[in-house]
C-alpha cells in the first residue's frame, strides 16, 4: 500500500468524511435539476457524474468497467421495471476474468432511473447507443476524461480527493474496519481471482 492510498484510507475511515463522499451525488443532483431548463448539457454532466460517484459507492468497479456500462446488458432489471438495478459484468469482460455482480438499493435505482429519462437524452447528441454513460462520438465516455472529471467534482464538493481506482481501497478498508479478517468477501466484490493478493493488499487494515 502506497503512502498516497493510505493517507486516503485513513481519511475515509473517518465516518464524517465518507458521510460527504456517499451525499455528494445527492447535491450533485440538486445542482442538475436547477440547471435542466437553463443549460441542459451541463446538467446531464452533472447528473452522470452523479450518476458514477453513487455507483462507486456500491458497487467499486474500475474505470474502463464503469464507463463502458451498457443498458439492458450490465444493467439490468431482472426482476422487471419496479426492481432494483443489478449491475453484471461477465468474466470476459473484466481484468481478472471473474464475473461481477452487484445488487443497487432503491435510492442508487431511482437515480439511474432520473438520470436515464430526464438527462441521458441530452447526451446522446443524436446518437441511438445503449451506453450508461455516452461520450461525444458515439462511444462510451473516456473512461480517463470521466475519471478527472468524477475526482474534481468529489474534491470541489467534499474537500477529499479520490480517483476511480481508489473508492476500490476505500471499499475494502470499510468492509474489513466492520468485518476484520472477511477477505474473501473483499475478494469477490473486487474482483479478485484468488485470496492470496487480496490479503497480501488489504491485510492489517483493520488496525487503523
Amino acid at each position: 500500500m502506497t503512502p498516497k492510498n493510505m493517507k486516503l484510507i485513513r481519511q475515509v475511515l473517518n465516518e464524517k468524511v465518507w458521510e460527504r463522499v456517499v451525499n455528494c451525488p445527492t447535491e450533485l443532483m440538486k445542482r442538475a435539476r436547477s440547471l435542466k431548463d437553463r443549460a441542459p448539457v451541463k446538467a446531464a454532466v452533472t447528473a452522470q457524474i452523479a450518476v458514477a460517484v453513487a455507483i462507486l459507492t456500491e458497487a467499486p468497479v474500475r474505470a474502463a468497467n464503469l464507463a463502458a456500462i451498457r443498458l439492458d446488458e450490465n444493467l439490468i432489471k431482472p426482476g422487471g421495471p419496479e426492481t432494483p438495478y443489478l449491475l453484471v459484468f461477465p468474466h470476459y469482460d473484466v481484468k481478472n476474468r471473474v464475473d461481477l455482480t452487484f445488487e443497487f438499493d432503491d435510492y442508487l435505482t431511482d437515480l439511474i432511473d432520473e438520470y436515464v429519462q430526464e438527462y441521458r437524452p441530452s447526451l446522446l447528441r443524436g446518437a441511438n447507443g445503449d451506453w450508461l454513460f455516452p461520450g461525444t462520438i458515439g462511444d462510451c465516455k473516456d473512461s480517463h476524461l470521466f475519471g478527472i472529471q468524477i475526482t474534481g467534482r468529489i474534491q470541489k464538493a467534499t474537500g477529499l480527493r479520490i480517483t476511480i481506482h481508489q473508492f476500490r481501497h476505500a471499499a475494502a478498508a470499510i468492509y474489513l474496519k466492520h468485518h476484520p479478517g472477511d477477505y474473501e468477501t473483499v475478494r469477490r466484490f473486487l474482483g479478485h481471482k484468488s485470496q492470496k493478493p487480496t490479503t497480501n493488499f488489504y491485510c492489517g487494515l483493520e488496525t487503523i
